[in-house]
This record gives C-alpha cells, structure tokens and sequence, in this order.
C-alpha cells in the first residue's frame, strides 16, 4: 500500500513570522549573514562560507561568468550552469577567477624581444593594458619591465618595433615584496600614484599585481566573497553524464565549489557522481547534491558524501514538473524537515550539512522565512534573471522592458541531463517553460535591498544572525483570510496619472 502524507505541503505564502523582544543591538549593521557553504564538523570552521547567503541558479538564463563576478562581489556565489560544452563553462569558470581583486597573478605577459604587434594582439585576446615583461614571458618570470597602454602609439611606431624601447625599465619601476599586505600595497599605489603594483619575490621573479581600481571596488563591495589568493569564488553545476571529464577540467579552471544540477536528486546516478568525485578527486573537492524534499533523500545524499544539499522540487516559477508528472513538495515543507533531518544528523554525527532552499521564493520575507525554517541559504532563479548582469537579452514587450527566462526542462534549454532516468533517452516533454520576466536593472542595486529587507526582519525577530534565526524563530502558519489580510484591501488605490485638486 503506498505511504501517505496527510499533512498538505506548504508554501512560504501560509507562513508568518511572530515578533521576538527586539534588544537595542538588534540593529541592521549589527547583523552578520555569514552562512557556511560546505559541511564542516562541531568545533570547526567550513572551508566555505558566505558573506550573504545567496546563491543564482545553475541555469542558462541565470548563471554565466557576468553574474558570477556581480554576485560574488556582493558575497553571494553563482553556479554557471552545466548544460554547455565543458570547454565553454570551464572558461567561464576560468573569466570569474581571473577577475582583478587584490593580488592578482598576471596573465599577460611577454618577452622585451617581442614586438607592438606581440603586444596589441595579446591586448586584443585578453583585453589587458598593462603587461608585464619577463625574462621568459611566463607569468612567473625575471620582471624587466612594465608596458602600458600610454607608452606607445601603434600607428607611428609600426607593429615591429621592439617593446624593449618602449616599456618602463625594472630599475624605474616602484614594487612591492613578497609579503606584503593588500593594504600596505595599497599604500604604495596612492604614495606613488599608480595604477598598478608589481609584487616580486628575492629573485626578482614576477608574483602578483596588484591594481588601483580593484582599491575603489573593494570600497564599494565591503563583503566581496574570495579565495586565498583574494580572486573571486565561483560555483559550477556538473551532471551525471560526463562527470569524470568535466570535473577535473572545472577545478583545473579554478572552480571552487560544484553542484549536482538536477530536478531530482535521490537517485544512484547522482550518488555514484557525487562518490566518484569525492572518491578520485579528493574531499578538498566541494560538490553539493539534490534536489531533495525529504529526510530519506537528504541522508542518501549525504552519505555518498555530499558537501551541502538542495532542497525544492518543482516550487520554481519556470518548473512545470509537478504539472507534467505530479512530482514535488510545498518548498516550506520541505525545507523544515530536511532541516530537522540535518540537525539531526548534526547531533548523530557531529557534522553540519548545509542545506540550500531552492525555489519558491517569491517575495522578499520568503528569504527569510526560509532561513527561518532551517536553511543556511537560498537558491534564486526568477530574481536574478532579472538583472543587467543576466545572459538574457532585454526586450521591450507590450510597452515594458523584459528580459528573457527560461527553464532547464524547457525545449530551449534541452538540458535534458538534469532530468535523467537513465539509458539513451532524452527530453522527450518539457518540464519548464520560456517566458520573461520584469527587468529590474542593475544587480547590486536590487541585491543591496534585498539583503536590507532581510537584515530589518531578522532585527524584528531578535537574531543577529543566521544561527540565531535558527534557534530563536517563531513562526505561525496563515489563514486563506489572513493572506488576504496582509495585503492592501478595503481601499482605493491611487493612480499614478491623477492630479490632485487645486
């Protein structure tokens, strides 16, 4: 006899939030959305975390290198989306980590017996002005000198003029040292005026540079997520077709977490995926897996040693699936009881798994509501589909300007591997749609919004952070009355093109 669930699975609609006792400190700019990305173990650290906790979604109209950069920026973190050619999401991949942020390594170099022609052709392919020049024209090579954009003019030159006649000669050039600190190379930049910094070790061999304009960006974007070596951190999605040659190719570019992208994630396919990752490449390779809407999945995946999971299925704007095939859950309650299995498994085991919630957002509070409810952070599509930074063109339609989305599972993104069931068949029916969507501008304009509206709640409900969200929320469910209720009704609204009375 089939199980069943008598409770109804619910949406983030039917639930509110009930005030706790705000204290003086619970003040917007005293709140930290610092959110662990990977599962680490009682007592420590994760090797990943957060500054903000959002995350765009692994899809073609959502997640390219453009959105991974103004995302990662303002602490969150893309996934470029998988459905592509290895060779193109790995070069993604590859434009996110060599965006300038602090020390950089240089990836424009050439030899002082090289010509203009050398130089404006590596202009052209990497779009760099200021190159470096080596001994050997390796990025770590002996530094003789600095060429930029302002020390020549190509077309009273000629392309076979030497660049050893042009560049700034070492003994000319201010540098740094080995060692030192991001904001002691800043010094150096403004005391000298300019406009990068070449840092070299003892024997004069090139290490990084360091750029005045990545100074004032930083200014601007307080949380910027980045690695080590202050790149920027991106995400990658991976299937479970080609794994075993997309993985390393994506962690040879640089990518530093990678995720499972399918609709249903309690399957062998993604456990043999996520097993042979972690298996052949090493646990310090990070790989998320799902999506899961109950405790049985969340403990299958992470037992194949899953880094975090992601909850939802079919909750997505774009996502037909629980139309065509009746597959899914309300994304509140999923996300509470995978919640309750990974605290769970927490005291079991003494490892934290972090969960991710994956659609169904509609509305800014649903952000926190799902925080609430357990998760460390949220998944958006539709939201950031929106935005400049997007792959979709914007297109006025009926008088407004729109951007495109569209889904996974629809017939323009035949992303048929995130729908596998085995064998060689493929999307033999849609499971998503083509649609548009609002544009809403820049991204960090909105995102910076966002993120104030969720500070502001979480204030309302006496958390200072994402753990004390956790611990402390109360959350009541809604009436279909209630629903009603919280909206403007039982007035007239005013319409923008009425004058008032004189």
């Amino acid at each position: 006899m089939a199980k069943y669930y008598n409770e109804p699975s619910r949406t983030f609609s039917e639930y509110l939030l009930i005030p706790n006792r705000t204290t003086k400190q619970c003040m917007p700019s005293n709140v930290s959305l610092r959110t662990p990305l990977v599962k680490f173990n009682k007592g420590e650290e994760a090797a990943v975390h957060l500054n903000i906790p959002f995350a765009s979604a692994i899809m073609q109209a959502v997640s390219n290198d453009t959105m991974a950069i103004a995302l990662a920026r303002c602490g969150g973190i893309s996934f470029i989306f998988g459905s592509q050619s290895i060779e193109t999401q790995a070069e993604m991949v590859r434009r996110v980590k060599k965006f300038k942020a602090g020390f950089v390594p240089s990836d424009a170099n050439l030899r002082p017996d090289q010509t203009l022609g050398d130089v404006v052709d590596l202009t052209a392919r990497t779009g760099h002005s200021t190159i470096p020049i080596t001994e050997d024209g390796s990025a770590n090579g002996k530094l003789l000198g600095i060429l930029t954009s302002r020390d020549y003019r190509i077309h009273k030159s000629g392309r076979d003029a030497p660049i050893a006649k042009f560049m700034t000669p070492f003994e000319k050039l201010v540098y740094g040292e080995e060692g030192t600190s991001l904001s002691e190379a800043n010094e150096i930049i403004w005391e000298h005026k300019l406009n990068c910094l070449p840092i070299i070790n003892k024997e004069q061999q090139l290490r990084y540079l360091v750029f005045r304009k990545d100074y004032d960006q930083h200014k601007e974007n307080p949380d910027e997520l980045v690695d080590a070596e202050k790149r920027l951190v991106v995400g990658a999605g991976i299937n479970s077709r080609d794994y075993k040659e997309r993985v390393p190719a994506l962690i040879d570019a640089g990518a530093d977490v990678l995720c499972v992208d399918s609709s249903d994630g309690f399957s062998e396919w993604q456990y043999e995926t996520i097993r042979w990752v972690k298996s052949t490449m090493g646990d310090h390779v990070k790989v998320g897996g799902g999506n899961v809407v109950e405790e049985e999945g969340f403990r299958y995946l992470v037992e194949a040693g899953a880094d975090f999971i992601k909850v939802g299925i079919g909750p997505a704007s774009i996502c037909i699936t629980r139309e065509q095939k009746g597959i899914g859950r309300g994304q509140a309650t999923s996300v509470i009881e995978v919640a309750k299995a990974r605290d769970q498994y927490f005291e079991e085991s003494g490892t934290y798994v972090p969960i991710c919630s994956d659609g169904g957002i509609v509305l800014d509070y649903h952000v926190v509501l799902a925080l609430a409810m357990g998760a460390d952070f949220v998944m958006q599509g539709r939201y950031f589909a929106r935005f400049d930074e997007s792959p979709g063109r914007r297109l006025r339609v009926r008088g407004n300007y729109m951007k495109e989305y569209w889904g996974e599972g629809s017939d323009r993104a035949r992303n048929w591997q995130r729908y596998d069931v085995g064998g060689d068949t493929k999307l033999t029916f849609e499971e998503g749609v083509d649609a548009y969507v609002p544009y809403a501008g820049r991204l960090k304009d909105n995102l910076d919004l966002t993120v104030g509206k969720v500070k502001s709640t979480m204030c309302n409900c006496g958390a200072l952070s994402i753990p004390d969200l956790h611990r402390t929320a109360r959350i009541t469910l809604v009436s279909a009355i209630g629903i009603r209720e919280g909206g403007a009704h039982d007035v007239e609204l005013k319409e923008s093109d009425i004058s008032p009375e004189t």
